[in-house]
Order: structure tokens, then C-alpha cells, then sequence
């Protein structure tokens, strides 16, 4: 299924030879990620099912594919002449295969999550917990690159607020109809890629944000997942309440946006296989673990924004507060045995939050960066006490 019209379907050979030109423009290996917003620039609305189908069918004939997840164009001594995409084969780079860092129950791989997916077992996640980007472009290494020096491009400088230094956010509010597009095109192909690897009635909890929580939503639903809510973290995130831009004076009493109060995290599950008692015995899965025998889970989560504490252990823009965390972690496993995974593990928050739980956890996470970085915080983060 592809969310773009028929009439403006990209021909196959096209998508054929923007691969290849890509490929041949980059002086290494390229994540799925990176080529399919390369593609776009290329030819423009591209689904990344397309793009991704294509290197699958043709690695190893035509590329090289490394343990992480990376594609290159495969060197033979010659070129590649494919419908008049003429490129200079490059030799594979060295890529050792990285073996996962362990902590406790935890796992963390450094690889496209895409790429990783494919390689689980069907059957074998019990839960999805997650904070992917909100869209394809900030967490791109050219605007990760940016956001590390401090430069702005995708992400927002934001002013202070009534006297509190704000961290950077991304230009979500500003998302072309190009760019939304390829948004429902990336997560309706996530959703369907995980489909097989859920075992039935796992759920699939994503954290998003108002102004795209729909978008996300529909791609999630039309791939084959159940919608079943949101839990609503409570929380104030210091975004919105601006006056306008450089206009303040002349506006001082209208703010351009509502200031944020809340943060939807979206609700979905694999179909069960028959009732939900039924799959609870079979799978352990179809439902939430109560807070106790005398209180469900609920859809509404009182939080407060990451501390200054828990942020020196662990550097990254959407890290959320284990405090948060470890609640919407322990609800995932009704009956708390299983494998929770988060395919965007940035800082490792999920991973740390079902280690202070007692669950088994697997992360991914592409950006050796941020790899890095979860590697030291979440044992950090995991042994963070709470009030």
C-alpha cells in the first residue's frame, strides 16, 4: 500500500537509477534512512517500500550490504552501467560487524532499524516502546551535525520563556506536503515490517506530538495495527506560548501557538489470535499490567520535564524522565515477562527504564553518536532513584 496517487507513482527505473546515483555520489556506505531522503531529492516523492525492496533485491548482485545495515555499490573492477546510470564502482569499505552492548537484560545494536527488523524471528517482540523522530530530516546526519554545533538548520533555537533556557526543537510546525507524505510513507513501512516479527496482541506504544500525532496514527492503522488510545504524559515541554516573531512588541498579548501541556503517546496492537484470554495464555500479550489489583493502568500519566540531573547522564534532545518511562514500560507486559524493543533507542531511556523494571529490552540505534552515548547512560539511567 503506498500513500501516494497512481498518477504520481515514481517508474520503477527511475528509482533504479536514483539509487544508483546516490550511491555512486557517496564516498561510503549509505543507511536505508539516507538513501531514501538522498532518492527524494533526486526524483521527489519516492515510497521508501520502493527503495528499500530495490537494495534487498539486488544485494549481493549489485550492492554490498554490512552486518549494520549499510549499502554500497558493489566494486567488481568495473562500472556500473544500469539504464544509463553510469557510476564508478567504489571497493566495500571494512565494516566489522559490532556485536551488542549488554547491560543486565538489555541489548543495544548500533544499525538501521529497518535493516535489524528483518533479521528478528518471527514472533519473538512483546512490545514496541519507542520515541521515533517526529520527522525524517532532524536526526539526518547533516542535521544531527548541525544540532551538535549549535547551528540551528532543521532544529529550532527556541527564545527563552519567562526567564527558562529552552533545548533545541525540531521545525516540526513547518513540515512540507512532500515531507509529510514521506512521514506516512516511513512509518506505515515500519509498522508493516514489524507486523510478522509481533507476537499476537503486542503492543506498540509511540510517543509523537500533537500537530503530527494523526499523521502517525493513520499510517499505523492502515498498515494492520489496532489502534487503542493514547496515553496522554502530563507534562509541561516549554514548547508553544511564543509571541510572535520578531513582532513581540507589536503583539505582546497573542502567543502564536498554545503553550504545551501535553504529549500523546499512541496506543496500538497486532491483532490477537481469538479472545484476549486466549492470547494472554498462549502469548502473554493482549493487554496492560495494572499498577496494582486495585488500580488499572490509566490513559493519563502525570509528569514534569526531564531534570537537569538526569540529563548530565545522558545528553540527548527527546530524552524523557525515567519517571515516565518506567510506567509506560511496566504497562506494556501485561503479565511483565516478555522482550520490549525500542527501534529509535537514541539515548537508551526505554532500554534503562525495563532494566529498573526487571524486563528483557533490545534497542537500535543508527547514529554511532548517540550509540555511544547510550552505552554509558544506561546504566546510568537504570539505577537513577527516583523521589
Amino acid at each position: 500500500m503506498s500513500f501516494l496517487h497512481s498518477s504520481e507513482r515514481i517508474a520503477p527505473g527511475l528509482v533504479r537509477d536514483a539509487i544508483m546515483t546516490v550511491l555512486g555520489k557517496q564516498n561510503g556506505p549509505m543507511s536505508v534512512t539516507d538513501i531514501c531522503l538522498a532518492v527524494n531529492n533526486e526524483i521527489g516523492n519516492t515510497p521508501a517500500s520502493s527503495i528499500r525492496s530495490y537494495l534487498l533485491l539486488n544485494t549481493p548482485t549489485k550492492f554490498v550490504r554490512s552486518e549494520r545495515g549499510l549499502y554500497q555499490i558493489r566494486y567488481d573492477g568495473t562500472s556500473n552501467d544500469l539504464g544509463g546510470a553510469v557510476v564508478a564502482a567504489r571497493p566495500a569499505a571494512a565494516i566489522g560487524q559490532d556485536k551488542p552492548f549488554v547491560h543486565g537484560q538489555a541489548k543495544l545494536y548500533c544499525q538501521d532499524c529497518f535493516d535489524w527488523i528483518t533479521q528478528q524471528n518471527d514472533n519473538s517482540i512483546h512490545a514496541i516502546v519507542t520515541d521515533p523522530p517526529y520527522g525524517l530530516q532532524e536526526y539526518s546526519p547533516e542535521e544531527v551535525s548541525k544540532l551538535r554545533k549549535g547551528h540551528g538548520g532543521v532544529w529550532r533555537q527556541p527564545p527563552s520563556f519567562d526567564g527558562n533556557k529552552r533545548s533545541p526543537l525540531p521545525r516540526f510546525t513547518v513540515l512540507d506536503e512532500k515531507q509529510i507524505v514521506q512521514l506516512r510513507e516511513f512509518f506505515f513501512d515500519w509498522g508493516a515490517a514489524l507486523i510478522p516479527k509481533l507476537v499476537p496482541g503486542a503492543n506498540v506504544i509511540v510517543a509523537s506530538n500533537p500537530l503530527l500525532s494523526h499523521i502517525v496514527s493513520g499510517a499505523l492503522a492502515g498498515c494492520g495495527l489496532e489502534r487503542r488510545g493514547e496515553v496522554i504524559r502530563l507534562t509541561m515541554t516549554m514548547r508553544g506560548g511564543d509571541r510572535p516573531k520578531n513582532a513581540e512588541h507589536e503583539f505582546p498579548g497573542v502567543s502564536v501557538m498554545p503553550r504545551s501541556m501535553w504529549e500523546p503517546w499512541l496506543l496500538f496492537r497486532k491483532p490477537l489470535e481469538g479472545r484476549v484470554k486466549d492470547n494472554l495464555r498462549k502469548w502473554g500479550t493482549g493487554g496492560f499490567r495494572r499498577i496494582s489489583d486495585e488500580r488499572p493502568f490509566g490513559d493519563v500519566i502525570k509528569s514534569s520535564p526531564t531534570t537537569k540531573t538526569e540529563r548530565s547522564l545522558a545528553n540527548h534532545p527527546s530524552l524523557k524522565p525515567q519517571s515516565f518511562m518506567r510506567q509506560i514500560v511496566r504497562a506494556s507486559l501485561p503479565l511483565g515477562r516478555g522482550v520490549v524493543v525500542d527501534t529509535f533507542a537514541g539515548s537508551g531511556s526505554t532500554l534503562a527504564a525495563a532494566e529498573a523494571v526487571g524486563y528483557a529490552s533490545l534497542g537500535v540505534e543508527r547514529d554511532r553518536d548517540y550509540y555511544d552515548l547510550a552505552c554509558s547512560a544506561i546504566p546510568r539511567l537504570a539505577n537513577f532513584p527516583l523521589p
